[in-house]
Formats: C-alpha cells, sequence, structure tokens
C-alpha cells in the first residue's frame, strides 16, 4: 500500500510541476497592445516589365489582408498610424524550367519581388526592412498575358501572409 501512496505522490509531483499557470483560448498574437492603427503608403513599381497597375493592386490587397488577419485598423493618412510602412516591387522576371529535349521549357515561373520599409512608432520607434520574393509556375504553352493576372494574385496572397508573419512575430 505505501509503495502505491509513493508513486502517486512522484507522479502528482511530477504534473503539478508541468502544469501551466493558467490558459486561455484566447489568441493575443505577437502585436504589442500600443498598436492600433496602420498606414501604408501605395507601392512603388521599380521592377522592369511589371505591369503598372500591379503596384496599386499589391498595396489594396496588403492593406486588406492586415485589416482582415489582424487586429489592426487602417488610417488612410499616411504616417499617422502606430505602424507605416512603404515599399516597392523591385524585381518582376519570368524563367524557364524543366528544359526538354530541343531546348524548350515544359513551364516556365514568374518570381516577383517586395521590399519594404516598416515604421514603429510604438511602443518605442523602430524600423524594421522587411523583403519577400515568391514565384508561380504556369506551362510554357500558355500565353503569360492569359495567365498574369492570376499568377499575380497568388503570388501577392503569400506576400500578404509574408507581411503578418512579420508583423506578428518580427521574423
Amino acid at each position: 500500500m505505501n509503495k502505491y501512496l509513493l508513486y502517486i505522490g512522484i507522479l502528482w509531483c511530477s504534473l503539478s510541476a508541468c502544469w501551466p499557470e493558467s490558459f486561455s483560448f484566447v489568441d493575443k498574437g505577437g502585436m504589442p497592445e500600443e498598436w492600433k492603427t496602420f498606414s501604408i503608403q501605395n507601392l512603388e513599381n521599380t521592377a522592369p516589365n511589371c505591369p503598372l497597375s500591379f503596384g496599386a493592386l499589391l498595396t489594396e490587397q496588403l492593406k486588406d489582408g492586415v485589416q482582415n488577419n489582424t487586429r489592426l485598423l487602417l488610417n488612410t493618412s499616411f504616417g499617422k498610424g502606430e505602424i507605416n510602412m512603404e515599399g516597392a516591387i523591385t524585381a518582376y522576371q519570368v524563367q524557364p524550367l524543366a528544359i526538354q529535349g530541343a531546348d524548350e521549357a515544359s513551364s516556365n515561373r514568374l518570381t516577383m519581388t517586395l521590399q519594404m520599409k516598416i515604421n514603429i512608432n510604438a511602443p518605442k520607434e523602430e524600423v524594421w526592412q522587411f523583403s519577400t520574393t515568391r514565384f508561380a509556375d504556369f506551362s510554357a504553352s500558355t500565353n503569360l498575358a492569359d495567365v498574369e493576372k492570376k499568377l499575380f494574385d497568388e503570388i501577392a496572397a503569400q506576400m500578404v501572409q509574408d507581411l503578418i508573419n512579420k508583423l506578428y512575430s518580427n521574423w
């Protein structure tokens, strides 16, 4: 009998040492409580061959993504939020992949790079540099103009997620 009490006592001590002090089903995220609003300046388009409208389209997708996936609210006056972002699409290129016989590619890859500067005003002033490069593949028999908007949307969705991850965790 004493042997069982000893085992139960050791088990109880072991489990109680590992038990969390508190737990909750509310995700508070990794963002400081001081962050309430953000602003984003229209992205420049400095990449050769990138359609001119893609800078504005990506800006809108970043705004929507941050508003819909974080607690931050958009401040339409640039520089007036706790987080202020600006940047540019710096690379936009198509490269052949999977070279087959007769030196022809069976697929192509559209690659886009976004570089941003994130100015943090609260709780302390900081400047973060953020860069992300994403790609989408398409068939070499397909005309880029026919699938370019769809590919851009795929790449933009990944870039939005990269920005949200940066804001939550400062990766």
